[in-house]
């Protein structure tokens, strides 16, 4: 990978154990174009970047690894890979706090580009309603050719790309693993359709596993690619509600269905409508908002 291009060099960095996001940051403020990596010893990753042992040796050891370039080179050829440092980089989500370094892609990569993206989130959990809910808001969107962004997740997530599916409209997935470990297992025909009509997005390399930690993680670039996040449902405790934050402090809209005080799954919507976000109980109030404001966003 020396002598490859910094695109590479970076995806390679990126695969190396003990690295991360930050790390990388800091990497390539130091050495941009990331040709000193290669000649860096264990002993010096620690001293330089203050790293553990074994963390200073996993990086060193993947660095220097043919096996590790072997899964890296096959990956370029069968999904795509976008970097940091490419031209095709959406740039919403380079404004975002801790975005992405990189992203591998199945499907239309011009979506990333496509405006205006609304990102559609909720609980796994869903309610009898939640489907006319969705359909009611959501569709009328879809139908003004407008992005739907979601998680791919049980619940909301799905039902959300299935509008999006159903009624010829664009729709973009961000998993929270690789695309070789389809999470939920009963979302791989959704995941098949998503790929041939839409765009599958991950930050982990294909053959990652899900981890709890990633889908807050994920939500992140479900938030940060749309130009608002609208909740159609949410328990008061749901991680639906760290994408709300999320969102909130990437600058970007946040709107909530209201609904029955009886039922769980609204009682999250109420709290954040209550702190501030925008109620809607229609497309329009979406719309308008668009119109007024989508000019203001990258």
């Amino acid at each position: 990978m020396v002598n490859f291009s910094i695109r590479n060099r970076l995806i390679h960095l990126h695969r190396a154990r003990g690295t991360s996001r930050p790390l990388i940051r800091k990497i390539m403020q130091l050495d941009p174009t990331l040709s000193a990596i290669y000649t860096l010893t264990p002993a010096k990753w620690q001293r330089y970047f203050r790293l553990t042992d074994k963390r200073a040796s996993a990086i060193y050891q993947d660095l220097q690894s043919d096996t590790l370039l072997h899964y890296i080179n096959n990956d370029l050829n069968n999904y795509g890979v976008i970097t940091i440092v490419d031209e095709q980089y959406p740039p919403v989500l380079k404004t975002i706090k801790d975005a992405p370094i990189v992203l591998y892609a199945i499907g239309n990569e011009q979506l990333l580009h496509h405006r205006p993206a609304l990102s559609v989130i909720g609980t796994r959990k869903p309610s009898p309603q939640a489907w006319h809910k969705i359909k009611y808001i959501v569709q009328p969107i879809i139908e003004q050719n407008w992005l739907i962004v979601s998680g791919m997740a049980k619940g909301i997530d799905s039902l959300a790309h299935q509008l999006a599916l159903m009624n010829n409209g664009k729709t973009i997935a961000v998993l929270g693993s690789g695309f070789e470990q389809i999470y939920p297992k009963e979302n791989v025909k959704l995941f098949a359709r998503i790929a041939e009509r839409g765009l599958l997005l991950s930050e982990y390399p294909p053959n990652t596993p899900p981890r709890p930690y990633h889908f807050p993680e994920r939500n992140r670039i479900i938030s940060g690619l749309g130009f608002g996040t609208l909740v159609i449902e949410a328990a008061l405790k749901s991680g639906t509600l760290i994408t709300v934050d999320q969102a909130l402090d990437q600058g970007r809209e946040v709107y909530a269905v209201p609904g029955s005080p009886l039922i769980r799954q609204t009682e999250g919507c109420h709290k954040i409508i209550q702190e501030g976000a925008k109620l809607a109980y229609r497309a329009e109030d979406i719309l308008e908002d668009w119109r007024q404001f989508g000019h203001l966003q990258v």
